[in-house]
């Protein structure tokens, strides 16, 4: 099992993320905080801050290790209570600064646990997904095509089980609300052993920016009001409240004593929460709740027929 390999492609694909944003941006460039983990590892933070596109951007790479797992790692899976452990993994969130680009979140993971004189027990997770402030279908059925063909290779279950996880996880109980139109998710994964699995990891980080990049071009230069920015930044509390509450990211970084800094980078620079607030009917803002917030088929729809897949 060749970790250095899954450590290379990581260190790589966020190199790629972080030009491409560069370019996209125009203005700002990526500052890198190189870090260490006490308890063992460390990392490679990178955030772009108030640019030209992108408000805040973070893309973080870690591989960090230790004697035991946190919690937030063990309460589903006991039977690695007392490993040792590796993970590895990019992940990263953008906040854009015009809001009719939406906010974006991607990660790929590698975790593996071992005990001496047992089989070691590793998987692998990620996935991206889409958090819009005001719906475009084009946008939603772009996103999704791309989903479809970053999994497509890996057999025909392979999209709509990840898609239905994302919707199932980015969903604030709370609220009774999903965080936005999904994508993909799927976590623990090592069906058809390690270069299977390995393999379908590098697809998801790799059509990440097949997907966002051409949304980004088409909205960056909408113009828009205060009335569309205070609406961004109320719909930003619900992302704040999601990785703060539900995020297993979040909840094993902290945990496992990670660094507060690069964990914490995902929540947005501004917010605002307005109390018992509710959209005017026939807006575009309640659009976004009666439509693009509820789990649907955008590739199944009259208008949006699922195309083919280019594959590369």
């Amino acid at each position: 099992m060749n970790t250095e390999a899954i450590v290379d492609y990581l260190k790589t694909l966020q190199d790629t993320i972080c030009e491409a944003l560069e370019a996209c941006d125009g203005k700002k460039a990526f500052h890198e905080d190189a870090w260490g983990r006490p308890g063992g590892g460390g990392g490679r933070s990178r955030v772009l801050e108030n640019g030209a596109v992108f408000e805040k951007a973070g893309v973080n790479f870690s591989h960090v290790h230790g004697e035991t797992l946190p919690a937030a790692a063990t309460a589903q899976r006991p039977e690695l209570v007392g490993r040792q452990f590796q993970g590895m993994g990019v992940s990263l969130v953008i906040h854009p600064r015009n809001p009719y680009v939406p906010t974006t979140h991607m990660n790929v993971r590698f975790f593996i646990a071992e005990k001496a004189g047992e089989v070691p027990v590793w998987w692998f997770g990620g996935g991206f997904d889409l958090t819009p402030y005001y719906g475009f279908r084009e946008d939603a059925a772009h996103w999704h095509q791309v989903a479809y063909e970053a999994c497509v290779p890996f057999g025909e279950m392979v999209y709509p089980e990840f898609k239905a996880h994302c919707d199932r996880y980015f969903y604030l109980k709370h609220r009774d609300e999903t965080r936005g139109i999904g994508g993909l998710f799927f976590d623990d994964y090592n069906a058809g052993g390690f270069e299977s699995s390995f393999a379908l990891t590098k697809s998801v980080g790799d059509h990440f920016l097949k997907g966002y990049s051409p949304i980004v071009e088409r909205r960056k230069e909408m113009s828009y009001t205060e009335k569309e920015r205070n609406f961004q930044l109320y719909r930003r509390g619900r992302y704040a409240e999601f990785n703060l509450v539900y995020d297993r990211g979040t909840l094993f970084g902290l945990q496992s004593g990670g660094r507060t800094e690069s964990i914490l980078m995902s929540l947005p620079p501004l917010v605002r929460w307005d109390y018992n607030w509710s959209p005017e009917a026939g807006t575009p803002e309640a659009e976004l709740y009666e439509t693009f917030l509820k789990p649907q088929d955008w590739l199944s729809q009259e208008d949006l027929k699922l195309k083919e897949p280019t594959l590369i």
